[in-house]
């Protein structure tokens, strides 16, 4: 599997593409967990007012059973305390809804933040490099056989802009079919060349 170019200008380019997407991801997960971090201080207040209203409900209600056991009015005493107990208790637990609110704040609105970027880099960039490492690879496979050299001239009569064919002669395409080894080492060499990999071995020898 060819992960980079053979030539220099190609390889150095591919190089500083995937530092620059492993710094992405990494800032953008950087930003992710701070958000979530961010959104966790949202909980401390209904931490504390769980924490008071629990508090408060349980003193309400040890003073409640005291007063209770007062002879012949315990019973019409205990009744504010009972109620003040419950109101307390009712704050307990908004503070505990809170908590539960922002938990899943934390855990959505990172996920919306990277969501974005990492989308890039899964569909934009990543098909694009393993498109590259699919083509290279199967360059590399077949280069040095003649057949080889055949199959990458053919792509880049398919592929090659028509500027740069002209450039190998005006006649090319004839003499490719005609099996003349110049022009099929020339398109070859040009294929190869638009893939940043080095030329075949049989036409580095010639």
């Amino acid at each position: 599997m060819k992960l980079y170019a053979d030539r220099m200008p190609t390889a150095i380019r591919q190089l500083i593409t995937d530092i620059l997407v492993v710094v992405w991801v990494y800032l953008w997960i950087r930003v992710a967990l701070w958000v979530h971090d961010t959104v966790l201080l949202l909980a401390v207040p209904g931490q504390k007012l769980e924490s008071a209203g629990g508090g408060i409900a349980d003193n309400l209600a040890d003073a409640g059973g005291k007063v209770g056991r007062v002879p012949l009015v315990g019973d019409q005493l205990v009744k504010p305390f009972n109620g003040a107990a419950d109101a307390a208790r009712s704050l307990a637990d908004a503070g505990h809804q809170q908590q539960e609110l922002v938990d899943k704040l934390a855990l959505i609105l990172p996920l919306m933040a990277i969501a974005v970027p990492l989308a890039l880099v899964l569909f934009l960039w990543l098909p694009l490099r393993l498109r590259w490492i699919r083509r290279a690879s199967t360059a590399l496979a077949v280069r040095d056989q003649p057949a080889g050299r055949d199959l990458l001239a053919l792509r880049a009569l398919a592929s090659q802009p028509l500027s740069d064919l002209a450039r190998l002669g005006p006649d090319i395409a004839q003499s490719w079919r005609a099996g003349d080894p110049a022009a099929v080492d020339a398109l070859a060499e040009l294929e190869l060349k638009r893939l940043g990999l080095r030329k075949a071995r049989a036409a580095l020898r010639s």
